[in-house]
């Protein structure tokens, strides 16, 4: 099994509020990800010069690679940047981390998402796409998805549907695995007639929190995970501080947060628990333990502000995760 993520490359600009009243101003719902034009993007930097602020590499899919390659496993990620500061910083950072970088690089801005962390560790996103949102159905190879058993695409693509469209098809006429994130409740609502259309028709493993799952179904949260595991192999349900659910045909598993802690930042903690979960479907390992290393994850990145960690935390979690794969074969 090796994957091949495509999302937007991005570099997250994180700014640590004292309050909302940022929010407020700016008419953003807390815990939303809203896409901006370059002219907001400038008033909102503007807005947020006092504030503290630091950057790091963004974007769902590209966090998920990224924690993926740190636990040792082969990884590809295919994006789009400029040739400006923001691109050449996210080019250095991700080739430093040896991920499979199929990076195309344009004469443009590239994607920012202005990061807004309030004092309860949410996070809500304005983001300006630029160069990501370049990427087109033309970039896309069959000789590049030849290298890779797995597709993992994020739900942010869907505003490009000839995209979105191409990539799960083309990994589907390769018989690769379709895994599709659906990214952000709003995405969801905004589009969602074209997401189930491509749920019913391409995706294998489908990733929700439990307000995305309620919006694409129309149902409550308990209700909502059978319905989705009906049209797909393998649904998993994060939900925050509850842990998360996963059905998989017959199996219905719930499983718990690894750790209470106040998060200090929720930024990619999704993005961190696919890389859990991926690394247990790697190892071979059942659902449920697949579930408890996303869980893991989960609890070591929102103790951060950003999306990375240092590399003895990595050390540390390698420990851990090869506790529970240990465990795991025992087992059987």
């Amino acid at each position: 099994m090796k994957i091949l993520g495509i999302g937007n490359a991005l570099v997250d600009v994180l700014v640590k509020l004292p309050d909302e009243n940022l929010l407020c101003e700016l008419g953003v719902e807390k815990g939303s990800m809203n896409l901006i034009d370059a002219e907001k993007r400038k008033m909102i930097f503007e807005k947020i010069k006092s504030f503290p602020i630091s950057q790091t590499t963004g974007g769902s899919v590209s966090n998920t690679t990224l924690a993926l390659k740190h636990l040792g496993e082969p990884v590809g990620f295919m994006g789009k940047a400029g040739n400006d500061v923001y691109g050449r910083f996210y080019l250095k950072e991700m080739t430093d981390s040896e991920i499979e970088l199929h990076l195309i690089q344009e004469n443009t801005l590239s994607g920012t998402a202005i990061t807004l962390i309030t004092p309860d560790g949410e996070r809500t996103f304005c983001t300006y796409l630029g160069a990501a949102a370049d990427m087109r159905k033309d970039d896309l190879s069959l000789t590049l998805f030849e290298q890779y058993t797995h597709l993992y695409i994020e739900g942010y693509l869907v505003q490009n549907h000839e995209l979105i469209e191409t990539a799960l098809s083309m990994a589907k006429s390769l018989q690769m695995t379709v895994i599709l994130d659906l990214a952000s409740y709003n995405v969801v609502a905004s589009d969602r007639e074209f997401i189930q259309s491509l749920i019913d028709r391409y995706v294998d493993i489908l990733f929700a929190n439990e307000e995305e799952a309620m919006t694409l179904t129309g149902k409550s949260a308990e209700a909502a995970i059978h319905e989705i595991a009906e049209k797909v192999s393998t649904v998993i349900i994060k939900r925050g501080a509850n842990g998360s659910r996963v059905k998989q045909k017959d199996l219905l598993v719930h499983v718990p947060i690894y750790k209470k802690v106040k998060p200090l930042d929720t930024t990619a903690a999704g993005d961190y628990y696919a890389a859990g979960y991926f690394y247990g479907m790697i190892n071979g390992v059942n659902p449920k333990k697949c579930a408890k290393l996303g869980t893991l994850l989960s609890y070591y990145i929102i103790r951060v502000i950003g999306t990375k960690l240092p590399e003895e935390t990595w050390t540390e979690i390698r420990k851990k995760t090869k506790a529970i794969l240990e465990n795991e074969y025992n087992n059987n």
